[in-house]
């Protein structure tokens, strides 16, 4: 099987965890590796991290020109019109990628699924869909694209979910991050969401919070 290309940071020790993290629009999987080195975990928490690379195609909204990305985005406004095939397309490849760490003998709930902007809204498709139970979501300055369609597989409906967004992000209104609660609420979940003073980035604080949580996300798979 052809994988998407990764950038991969394992731990000291050998794996027992995995997060994998999607990047935004026009950028690649080195846009969050070096965020790592700030994430300190517990020593228990050996944990791999796994940065794919979208494929470039033409985005619609950037005159057609060619630049990474999960799908194509077709209309700039507040729903986002995207490309539904691609990102469906991009999701199978990183359901293929969860895959791939369980098969590398990660346990499934032991994996991570984060994503940044437009990886957020694959990130979403991806783990609440996963036919394996996971340890948790975390989307960043995102909308939830699939809301209105999603069919969660019934192994991870209940997924702990954490969103995290800015106040003043002018890429992605603050407002699609609230709507993406709602959503996931009315679905039977219990997100729990952040709010930083900031745009559309990620924070020192932020990734003090992504620490925190992933420490609880793999915590609870531990005990439980």
């Amino acid at each position: 099987m052809t994988y998407l290309p990764c950038i991969e940071i394992e731990p000291k020790q050998a794996a027992n965890a995995s997060v994998i993290w999607l990047h935004g629009l026009g950028a690649n999987g080195h846009d969050f590796a070096p965020v790592v080195p700030m994430i300190s975990l517990p020593v228990e928490h050996q944990v791999r991290y796994v940065f794919p690379h979208a494929p470039e195609i033409k985005v619609t909204i950037n005159n057609g020109y060619k630049m990474p990305a999960w799908y194509d985005i077709l209309e700039m406004t507040l729903d986002r019109k995207i490309d539904m095939s691609g990102l469906m397309t991009s999701v199978e490849q990183v359901q293929q990628l969860i895959q791939r760490e369980i098969d590398r003998g990660i346990e499934s709930e032991r994996i991570i699924v984060a994503g940044f902007s437009q990886g957020g809204a694959v990130a979403y498709q991806s783990a609440l869909t996963f036919a394996k139970p996971l340890a948790g979501l975390m989307v960043m300055s995102s909308y939830f694209a699939t809301a209105k369609t999603i069919e969660p597989h019934q192994n991870n409906l209940a997924l702990p979910v954490h969103i995290y967004h800015g106040s003043a992000d002018p890429v992605v209104a603050e407002s699609l991050g609230l709507d993406a609660v709602k959503y996931l609420e009315a679905l039977g979940y219990e997100p729990n969401y952040s709010r930083y003073p900031a745009e559309h980035t990620v924070t020192p604080q932020q990734l003090n919070d992504i620490s925190q949580h992933i420490k609880q996300f793999l915590t609870i798979n531990m005990d439980g």
